[in-house]
C-alpha cells in the first residue's frame, strides 16, 4: 500500500508491527515456574515446625531435602526425550497437575507419623520425577517463541521465577505454618498448582499452531532465529524433534564431549548449589543460627529473594543489551555471568557479623548476584541443536539436580559435624567461584550446535 508524504509523493507504509503475543507465552511461564519453585520449597518453610512435630533430626531434614534432586536427576533425560517426542504443550501441562497433586499429599503424612520421613521421601521422589520436564520445557519453549536478540531477557525472566517464588509465597507459608499449621502449606500451593494444569492447555501452543498468532509476530520470530517449527509434526505424526531413544544415548554422549556444553554443564551445577542452599536451608539456617520464629524467617527469606529476581532480570536485559551494542554473543552472555557469580562469592562474609540485619543485606547481595549470573538457560536456547533441545536441555538440568542433591545433604552433615553454619557457607560461597572457573575456563564460544554435524562425525 501506498501513502502521500507531505510533499504530495508517496512513500511505502512502513512494514506491520508484529504482535505481543509471545509475552502472554512468557507469563504463563513465569507464573507456571514461580508455583514450580513454590512447590520446592515447601519442605524448607515447613521443615522446623515437621521436625518438632514429627521427630525428624537435621541430617534426616537434609535427605528429605535431597529427595527431590534423586528423582529429579533421573528423570531428566527422559523428560527430555519426552519433550522432543511429544512437544512442550502436552507433556509440560501433564506434569504440572501431576507435581501438583504430589505436594497436595505431602500435607497428609502427619497421620502417619510411624512411616513419616519414608513417605514423605516418597512424595519428594515423587514430585521431582514430575517436575522433571519443566525447565527444558522452558527452554524449549522460549527457543521457539522468542528470536535470539531477544532470549537472554526470556529465559532470564522465567527463571528469575524461582526467586519470585519465594519473595510471593514464603510470607504466606510462614503464615500458614503459624496460623493453621505445616499441613496446609502443601494443600494450598499444591492446589493452585492443579488449577494452573487447566489454565495451560488453553494459554500454550507451538508458534505456527497458536490460534491468535499473526502473521507480522511469525515473521519476526522466523527472521529472528526462533525455532517456529521445533513441535511442528512430522510426516510420521510426531513432533519434528522426535528421535530414537537408541540414538538419544549416542547424542547424549556428543553434548558430554563437546567443550562448551560441558562448560556450561559443569556450571550449572555449581550455581545450583546456591540456589539449593536458600531453597532448603536458609529459612531453617535464619532459624536455628540466626534465632529468629518462622514467621519471621518466612518474611526475611522473601528479601533475597527479591534481590535474586531483580540480578535475574537485570542480568537477561543486561545481556541482551550488550548484544544490541554490538558485543559478540559470547561475550554478551558471559560478562553478567562472570561478575554476577564473582558478587556471589559475598556470602562468605556472613560467617565473620553478628548483626542480623547485616547478614540479611549481604544474603540479599550474594542472591542478587547469583540471578544476574543464572543466565545457564538462555545459553542452552542458543547452543542447543533443534532437534535434540529437550534432550539437551535435560543434560543441563540433570548438573543442576545433582547439586540439588549434594547441597542438601553435604549441609546438613556439616551442621549435625560442627554444630554451626560456617563451613556450609564456606562450601556454598566456593562453588559460586567454581562456576566462574566453569565459564571463564572451560566454555569457548557460544553457537548453536548442529545435529548434523553430529550425525556426520558419527559416520567418519
Amino acid at each position: 500500500m501506498r501513502a502521500p508524504d507531505r510533499q504530495g509523493e508517496s512513500v511505502t507504509t512502513a512494514k506491520a508491527k508484529p504482535g505481543r503475543l509471545r509475552y502472554a507465552i512468557l507469563a504463563m511461564l513465569f507464573v507456571v515456574t514461580t508455583v514450580n519453585f513454590a512447590d520446592r520449597s515447601t519442605l524448607s518453610i515447613a521443615g522446623d515446625a515437621m521436625q518438632d512435630d514429627l521427630g525428624i533430626s537435621s541430617s534426616e531434614l537434609g535427605v528429605l531435602f535431597s529427595a527431590f534432586s534423586w528423582s529429579y536427576l533421573v528423570a531428566q533425560l527422559p523428560g527430555g526425550w519426552l519433550l522432543d517426542r511429544y512437544g512442550s504443550k502436552k507433556v509440560y501441562g501433564t506434569a504440572i497437575f501431576l507435581w501438583s497433586v504430589f505436594t497436595m499429599l505431602q500435607g497428609a503424612i502427619g497421620f502417619f507419623a510411624g512411616a513419616a520421613v519414608v513417605l514423605l521421601f516418597v512424595l519428594r521422589f515423587a514430585v521431582g520425577i514430575a517436575e522433571a520436564p519443566s525447565f527444558p520445557g522452558n527452554s524449549r519453549i522460549v527457543a521457539a517463541w522468542f528470536p535470539t536478540a531477544e532470549r537472554g531477557t526470556a529465559a532470564a525472566l522465567f527463571n528469575s521465577a524461582q526467586y519470585f517464588a519465594t519473595f510471593a509465597f514464603a510470607p504466606l507459608m510462614g503464615w500458614l505454618v503459624v496460623t493453621l499449621g505445616w499441613e496446609h502449606v502443601f494443600s494450598v500451593v499444591g492446589g493452585l498448582g492443579v488449577v494452573l494444569a487447566l489454565v495451560w492447555t488453553k494459554v500454550v501452543h507451538p508458534p505456527r499452531s497458536h490460534p491468535r498468532l499473526g502473521e507480522a509476530e511469525l515473521t519476526h520470530l522466523r527472521e529472528g532465529g526462533a525455532l517456529v517449527d521445533m513441535d511442528q509434526p512430522t510426516a510420521d505424526g510426531q513432533p519434528d524433534g522426535a528421535t530414537s531413544a537408541r540414538r538419544n544415548v549416542r547424542y547424549v554422549g556428543k553434548l558430554l564431549r563437546n567443550r562448551t556444553m560441558l562448560g556450561v554443564f559443569t556450571g550449572q551445577f555449581f550455581i545450583n548449589t546456591i540456589t539449593w542452599f536458600f531453597l532448603t536451608w536458609f529459612p531453617v539456617y535464619l532459624v536455628q543460627e540466626r534465632g529468629m520464629t518462622i514467621l519471621e524467617a518466612g518474611f526475611v527469606s522473601s528479601l533475597p529473594a527479591l534481590c535474586g529476581f531483580a540480578g535475574g532480570v537485570l542480568g537477561g536485559f543486561l545481556s541482551d543489551w550488550l548484544g544490541r551494542r554490538g558485543m559478540s554473543l559470547t561475550a554478551a552472555r558471559k560478562t553478567p555471568i562472570v561478575a554476577g557469580l564473582l558478587l556471589s562469592t559475598s556470602i562468605l562474609v556472613c560467617n565473620y557479623v553478628t548483626a542480623d540485619w547485616l547478614v540479611v543485606a549481604i544474603m540479599s547481595l550474594s542472591f542478587f548476584g547469583k540471578g544476574l549470573g543464572a543466565l545457564g538457560w538462555a545459553v542452552m536456547a542458543d547452543i542447543s541443536p533443534r532437534q535434540i533441545a529437550g534432550l539437551a536441555g535435560g543434560v543441563f538440568n540433570a548438573f543442576g539436580a545433582l547439586a540439588g542433591i549434594v547441597t542438601p545433604i553435604v549441609i546438613g552433615y556439616l551442621i549435625d559435624a560442627t554444630g554451626s553454619f560456617d563451613l556450609a557457607l564456606l562450601f556454598v560461597g566456593a562453588c559460586a567461584a567454581m562456576a566462574v572457573v566453569s565459564y571463564l575456563v572451560i566454555v569457548r564460544k557460544i553457537e548453536r550446535m548442529d545435529l548434523d554435524d553430529i550425525d556426520e562425525s558419527e559416520a567418519v
